[in-house]
């Protein structure tokens, strides 16, 4: 199905909360939801899992094509209703373009977009905030509105009017405003769905006032108006499947996956799989040693420094995965897993604790973002997108590099720096990777092709 897309006019508009509502309230009627997230998060799809007990998928047309894009979500929204996150304000993208926006991803899709006006402090100017969206793009289609942040009924009455009148955009409902459900935040966004203690139940509120106030029947219906086939391999893709399959059959490829490592696209774990790759997850966190047999360790992205003294307390895993890792082991590892490589973390509160110490390198968290947004990687004949997005630097020792990093906006070339620390058969960077953006570089990455 081509599904919808909730897009917000901006961000903190209150999109994560409706969507997360109207997943919540349609798997409460039975129906198979397909969660995805526009752009380069890990934190919202943990919490659309949550929800729904499905896998959400990233929908970046940064980092894919448009043909990878559109094969990714065929695959995993078929069968079911596809309910699509969207990222910051509707057109907001690549520097002032609309590339990589909400609504760039509706078009490649062809989901229509549920548009969410936060209704604090306005009637009649929601209408026109809903006309200029509906006429900002004629290739994109608003086939609703839902209004957040009401004062009560007759407050929306007013706002559904004005925009029905002068938008002539159908209202599908509101959320009143509501006090004890905002997600906290620390450093990098929203604090992840594993660590929030009540989460329970703040959702089964959240989905008792969509089925109050939402007409969920709409959704469906306008969800269910274009319905699409089983996904098929692009032909580039089909090849690389096919070529790379004999180079990843029985590899058994350590996961880091705990609290404090949680940050992989779910797409790059399932091409693992479908390459015949065994995935075996560790916890630096909680396990004495790597486990047995390992051809290959993988280790995401996350919250390290949140958890440095824990990991660095556990110093028998430490000492293995150094020792692995220096007897020739195959290691990829980013952003979080990179810091977790050096050799300490010092916090935001300048405590420092000690790391894996494979890269003579120490890891400084700082207050202000280092490295934000899309970037373009070059590394070893591949040139594809990648995204960056860090509080930390590397300092004290010497690091060769693998990555040639580009960053353009409208066109022009605003930055380059290098990336990608090579070292024995590891290679660790700040840049998340999306497999689907170029399959080549996993399969050099983890057989050290």
């Amino acid at each position: 199905m081509a599904g919808v897309l909730i897009a917000g006019t901006n961000s903190g508009s209150g999109k994560t909360t409706i969507s997360m509502g109207i997943m919540a309230a349609l798997v409460h009627r039975g129906l198979s939801v397909a969660p995805f997230k526009v752009g380069p998060d890990y934190i919202d799809p943990g919490f659309h899992e949550f929800v729904t007990d499905v896998k959400s998928h990233n929908l970046d047309a940064f980092m894919l094509s448009e043909e990878n894009l559109k094969y990714v979500y065929a695959k995993y929204a078929y069968g079911k209703i596809p309910i699509i996150e969207g990222v910051m304000g509707m057109f907001d993208g690549l520097g002032t373009s609309s590339v990589a926006s909400s609504a760039h991803v509706s078009k490649i899709t062809g989901a229509p977009v549920i548009l969410v006006i936060d209704g604090r402090g306005v009637s009649t100017s929601a209408a026109a905030m809903a006309k200029g969206f509906a006429q900002f793009d004629a290739d994109v289609r608003i086939a609703g509105i839902i209004v957040n942040r009401v004062s009560g009924q007759a407050h929306y009455e007013i706002i559904k009017t004005a925009v029905e009148k002068y938008a002539k955009l159908p209202c599908l409902g509101y959320l009143p405003k509501q006090e004890g459900f905002e997600l906290g935040s620390r450093h990098l966004g929203l604090i992840p769905h594993g660590e929030v203690a009540d989460l329970n139940d703040r959702i089964e509120r959240l989905r008792t006032l969509c089925e109050q106030h939402i007409d969920l029947d709409e959704i469906v219906a306008i969800a269910k108006q274009n319905e699409t086939g089983q996904a098929t391999l692009p032909r580039g893709l089909a090849k690389f499947f096919e070529e790379s399959k004999l180079l990843f059959e029985g590899k058994r490829i350590g996961i880091a996956k705990d609290i404090a490592f949680t940050f992989y696209y779910e797409a790059n774990l399932d091409m693992l799989r479908e390459l015949g790759a065994q995935l075996v997850p560790f916890s630096p966190l909680g396990d004495e040693k790597l486990p047995e047999n390992l051809d290959a360790i993988y280790i995401g992205g996350g919250f390290p420094e949140v958890f440095a003294k824990k990991l660095s307390e556990n110093e028998s895993f430490l000492a293995d995965m150094k020792s692995k890792l220096e007897d020739g082991m195959v290691c990829y590892a980013e952003c979080g897993g990179f810091m977790y490589l050096a050799r300490s973390i010092t916090t935001l509160e300048n405590e420092t604790y000690g790391m894996c110490g494979f890269f003579d390198v120490n890891c400084t968290m700082t207050k202000r973002l280092r490295r934000f947004g899309y970037i373009t990687i070059n590394y070893d004949g591949l040139r594809f997108g990648a995204h960056e997005f860090h509080r930390s630097n590397m300092s004290g020792g010497q690091l060769d590099y693998g990555y040639a990093i580009e960053k353009n906006r409208d066109g022009k070339l605003t930055n380059e720096w290098e990336c990608g620390a090579k070292q024995e058969n590891v290679l660790a960077g700040y840049p998340h990777v999306h497999f689907y953006a170029e399959p080549q570089f996993a399969r050099k990455v983890f057989n050290n092709d």
